[in-house]
């Protein structure tokens, strides 16, 4: 099968090219609900982004100017990549979204901006929706961040701190970091855009000042999007393939065979792509999933189906995403009739026989992956809201019922 391209590499191209020194071009982009809002709040800041081809899009950066307001959806990308992009703008930028996004934790990047001297108006816990009073410039300097609610904390200020006067050098003082690969992502895509970046201290990035050529960008398969359909093929003892896959990878793809290799299932990598293959043996795992924690609703999904109870730790920071996914996994795999006990930054998962239950989404595309999964072997699962999909693979219910056609 072949998927749409990756989210954060998208998002990731969309702020770079918007603020580079020429035009840019993103090849197979993931067009989704957060990344079409991504490119909408760019155009109101100034930026022609010309997304009327589905594989080719195109990013001509312009005068960033307000006022302007900007949809941020439920995206953790637009509200933690934008505002420092705001911040360069010459005059007003307000920030709102979906209700569930004013909960979402966006205090610690707002009081580094802060300290960089760039004036904005929060909500009373430092959230949405937010108010952005640009200059046109950002002078930059020091700061530190707390950033172990989340790497978009650092990768938003990273990827305008090129563009500030004088560069920006971010100490993170706190718990590790979650999603190191997504870090690594950002910084590998701005050197790839000729910014100079310095990460060989521990939890300390600079960023020097300086111009970022507009290139073009080939956007890989979203390896998060993959995941319920390597899922399945575990769950069945089928085979999925995921075409395209590049032989050098900015996404965590080694962490995620590690896991599907421990759950019990095989995987290679071909010319043909990225195979993954159910043995008809689904083990319990215990993991660290902080590197790939966007995989932990597939994942607390397979360890309810599996042989052996698992525990899958180290990812509290998910609490802030489109839900509480801690909790909400709890709940609607206990309704299903697993056994799960919740930690705060995990869950343990006992397997038991589970029945059919209308399983609720929270408007989170992970949470409808996970039930899916789930209904690949338990009768009567019902999603409460597969639609949700659409934030980030708005092809997922088609593709998930080929996928079970051709089984």
């Amino acid at each position: 099968m072949r998927l749409p391209g990756s989210k954060s590499m998208t998002a990731r191209a969309l702020i770079i090219s918007a603020l580079a020194d020429g035009p840019s071009v993103i090849e197979a982009p993931l067009r989704a609900r957060d990344t079409v809002l991504m490119s909408a709040g760019l155009r109101a800041l100034g930026v022609a982004v010309d997304t009327s081809e589905d594989d080719r899009w195109t990013v001509v950066p312009g005068p960033l100017r307000g006022p302007a307001r900007i949809d941020v959806g439920l995206a953790g990308t637009i509200m933690r990549f934008l505002p420092p992009a705001a911040a360069l703008a010459e005059g007003t930028v307000e920030f709102d979204g979906d209700p569930h996004a004013r909960n979402r934790p966006l205090l610690p990047i707002v009081e580094a901006l802060r300290s960089l001297g760039v004036t904005i108006e929060a909500s009373p816990t430092g959230g949405l929706p937010l108010t952005v009073s640009g200059s046109g410039l950002v002078e930059g300097g020091e700061a530190v961040i707390d950033a172990s609610g989340s790497s978009q904390f650092v990768s938003g200020l990273l990827l305008s701190a090129p563009r500030f006067t004088k560069g920006l050098t971010l100490r993170h003082e706190g718990p590790p970091v979650p999603s190191a690969p997504h870090l690594r992502m950002t910084t590998h895509m701005l050197r790839a855009a000729g910014a100079v970046v310095d990460e060989s201290v521990p939890d300390v990035w600079a960023v020097e000042p300086s111009g970022m050529r507009g290139r073009t960008w080939t956007i890989e398969p979203d390896l998060s999007g993959a995941a319920p359909f390597f899922a399945a093929a575990a769950v069945t003892g089928g085979t999925v393939t995921l075409a395209g896959w590049p032989s050098d990878s900015w996404q965590p793809v080694e962490r995620v065979i590690e896991l599907f290799t421990a759950l019990g299932a095989e995987v290679t990598r071909s010319e043909a792509g990225l195979t993954v293959r159910g043995t008809g043996t689904l083990r319990g795992i215990s993991a660290d999933l902080s590197e790939v924690s966007e995989l932990t609703p597939v994942f607390a999904a397979l360890a309810a189906l599996a042989e052996g109870p698992s525990e899958l730790r180290g990812v509290a920071h998910i609490r802030g995403h489109e839900t509480d996914r801690i909790a909400a996994l709890a709940a609607e795999l206990g309704k299903a009739g697993a056994g799960v006990a919740e930690f705060p930054d995990g869950l343990r998962i006992e397997p038991r026989p589970l029945s059919g239950t209308a399983f609720e989404t929270y408007a989170d595309h992970r949470m409808a992956h996970a039930a899916a999964v789930i209904g690949l072997a338990v009768p009567g699962i019902h999603l409460a809201d597969v639609g949700c999909t659409s934030k980030t693979l708005p092809e997922f219910p088609e593709l998930w019922a080929g996928l079970v056609a051709r089984s």
